[in-house]
């Protein structure tokens, strides 16, 4: 009987998840303590990664990997330099105008709306590597690696840790049907190919291998390597500060991360602009920043304290 009638409710728990990919906010939120896997609702999530098997039927050419380097570089600027340091840290100052171009281009990673992103990782600094960090390391390295955005708690937004961001329409609109861009993005990118094949066969790329290289693997390099400040830079690395959490840095994870890596460091000090602490630090993302401040569209830039820096020395 108990079998019998869940499988007369799985077409409505079936309306319900596809509901939710488009829109956010068609469903009444599960508690924030609720971390069973939403298989449904994730199967988009699942799919990329099948996906990353079609380079086996589309091939490959030389401008499909030069588009899929350049949107991976793209994207993980707006991530670490907009929707960590700006969004989550406030960490420097910019126009509304450039705020919503980065949170367009954020979205396009796929990681969710600027929000959602930003509510979370404050939530993370106020409950580090305690049993309330969605993250933590003590859950297990595939809970703090992927695990636990796909679980039915961690998909609402919590608008009570973001009141600053919460007040602008248009970053509500992008949480709220996160999926629009991304699909945006996906559909340019066949579009491109196609156009590409039509009328500049010799460079040997379609609208399926755009798609596959442009969208689908470098979508999914991006994850895995976002992913790895959550899960390997709370393992692996060396400590600089005696932080409350297990923050770790590690100059490989910040080469992959544009910056991130310096995760000791930010755990230190999170609202400073940039995590290479000295300048042997490497930090793309600051780099670029100090860069748009010289250009004036970013300003404030707010820097490490002395006396943290001080700390290291001692």
């Amino acid at each position: 009987m108990k079998i019998a009638a869940a499988m007369a409710r799985l077409p409505l728990r079936a309306g319900r998840a596809v509901a939710l990919w488009f829109d956010n906010e068609s469903g009444a939120p599960a508690s924030p303590d609720d971390r069973r896997i939403d298989w449904l609702r994730v199967l988009p999530f699942i799919g990329l990664h099948l996906a990353c098997l079609a380079p086996l039927a589309v091939g490959w050419s030389p401008i499909a990997l030069v588009v899929a380097a350049l949107l991976y570089t793209l994207r993980m600027f707006a991530i670490t330099a907009f929707y960590h340091r700006y969004f989550s840290h406030r960490a420097f100052a910019t126009s509304r105008a450039l705020q919503f171009i980065f949170a367009v281009l954020g979205a396009m990673a796929v990681q969710r709306g600027p929000l959602w992103w930003a509510a979370h990782h404050r939530h993370h600094h106020r409950a580090s590597d305690t049993p309330e960090d969605l993250h933590g390391p003590q859950h297990g390295f595939w809970t703090s690696h992927v695990t636990w955005f796909l679980t039915k708690g961690a998909f609402a937004t919590r608008l009570g840790l973001v009141p600053d961001l919460a007040r602008y329409k248009e970053l509500r609109f992008l949480d709220r049907f996160d999926i629009l861009v991304p699909v945006a993005l996906a559909a340019s990118l066949f579009g491109l190919g196609e156009t590409l094949a039509a009328f500049a066969p010799g460079l040997g790329t379609n609208g399926w291998q755009m798609l596959v290289w442009g969208f689908v693997l470098s979508t999914v390099a991006l994850f895995h390597a976002t992913f790895t400040i959550n899960s390997l830079a709370h393992r692996f690395g060396r400590r600089r500060y005696a932080t409350r959490d297990s923050s770790k840095n590690s100059l490989l994870l910040a080469l992959l991360t544009f910056g991130e890596g310096w995760h000791n460091n930010h755990h230190r000090y999170p609202g400073s602009v940039r995590q290479g602490f000295f300048w042997w630090e490497l930090d793309l993302s600051y780099y670029v920043l100090r860069v748009m401040a010289a250009l004036g569209l970013v300003w404030d830039l707010r820097p490490v304290p002395e006396r943290v820096l001080a700390e290291a020395g001692r």
